[in-house]
């Protein structure tokens, strides 16, 4: 089944992720051509948890498209507070909006949410799970800066295992030829193993490090990420990861003169601030690729008839996911949805294996 939901980049084919490229180009370069594009449409901006970047990044694009935007920033300020179901939520919104971007902190929730919208919906982040429109912003990047996609050695350095710009991002680069991956992280904060299915299916290299300045010296992209306090448990975990891996000049001096910095951001400690004005942190610059991304897919889904996305086959199973962070755990009037890979049933929304 095709729709128009973005929940994960993996869902786009090669062309289509070409095609948001190019438009994406196009509104960089003649940014007047497009100030009435979205006239009379509406954004609701639905965040269930902080952001600066993304939110104000999904705002501004639709207010230099010519539309504009709803939404709250803390669901404290609306009927969740009171105990509104997302269902309900999401039921009304799409009913005042014609295009939802939403970010959530339990994972799954963006496809739980597509289930109740009757217009398209964008996920922006759920949980440590994805973040399909900050991959849009790498790749973004790495097009307009390395004029390319494929055969790149791409470092990802940080939280791997929560980190959900990780996640999107290799799951998009693994379906690009001749890429290859080094997965910088401590033993505790690794790569889910359903990102090294990826890999290995896509038959993608990949080597594990537990060293940065090691792993530094031959890469084209390194992709710094924060220590998400958020996603641990207790504050005494957090404190024995948050300074393993830090960026600083010294070991910026091994990595090669064409190597590229980028970060998602927020940056809190990971990256030392001399290191701001190489020529090789683009990690600012960035975050304005990522505006011109968004314009780009906000037209493609409102004005492109033939950018419809593909829905990942699910069917209804007896069995309930017991991921304890995923959607299905606090909205208990969720189908159990689920679908087969490598032999095992996982759950629709979290993407995790189903026991």
């Amino acid at each position: 089944m095709l729709n128009k939901n973005l929940i994960d980049l993996e869902a786009l084919s090669v062309t289509q992720i070409d095609k948001l490229i190019r438009k994406a180009r196009k509104i960089m370069q003649s940014p007047a051509d497009y100030r009435h594009a979205c006239d009379g449409k509406i954004l609701a901006t639905l965040f269930y948890e902080p952001s600066t970047r993304t939110q104000m990044s999904f705002q501004t694009a639709m207010l230099k498209l010519g539309g504009r935007t709803i939404g709250f920033d803390n669901p404290m300020n609306s009927s969740v507070a009171k105990g509104e179901s997302l269902k309900d939520t999401v039921s009304v919104i799409s009913g005042y909006a014609d295009i939802i971007a939403m970010r959530h902190p339990i994972e799954g929730t963006a496809m739980a949410a597509s289930l109740y919208s009757q217009v398209p919906l964008i996920n922006c982040g759920d949980g440590g799970h994805l973040h399909p429109t900050q991959t849009l912003t790498d790749i973004v990047t790495l097009s307009c800066e390395k004029g390319r996609l494929d055969h790149m050695k791409i470092g990802v350095c940080g939280d791997l295992l929560n980190g959900r710009t990780v996640h999107s991002l290799i799951k998009t680069l693994a379906k690009y030829e001749g890429n290859s991956f080094v997965l910088i992280s401590t033993k505790k904060l690794g790569v889910p193993l359903y990102i090294i299915d990826i890999l290995e299916k896509n038959g993608c290299p990949y080597e594990i490090s537990h060293n940065l300045a090691e792993a530094i010296t031959d890469l084209d992209v390194l992709y710094m990420t924060r220590i998400q306090r958020e996603r641990f448990l207790s504050e005494a975990e957090y404190e024995a990861q948050k300074y393993v891996f830090v960026l600083d000049r010294e070991k910026l001096d091994r990595a090669r003169e064409d190597m590229i910095i980028l970060h998602p951001l927020p940056r809190v400690n990971e990256i030392t601030v001399d290191i701001d004005d190489d020529p090789r942190a683009l990690y600012f610059k960035q975050a304005q690729y990522g505006m011109f991304g968004r314009m780009a897919l906000i037209l493609l889904l409102l004005q492109d008839e033939d950018f419809m996305i593909k829905e990942r086959e699910t069917e209804l199973s007896e069995h309930c996911c017991d991921n304890p962070k995923c959607i299905t755990q606090s909205e208990p009037y969720l189908p159990h949805l689920s679908y087969r890979k490598l032999g095992m049933q996982m759950c629709g929304f979290c993407d995790k294996r189903i026991n």
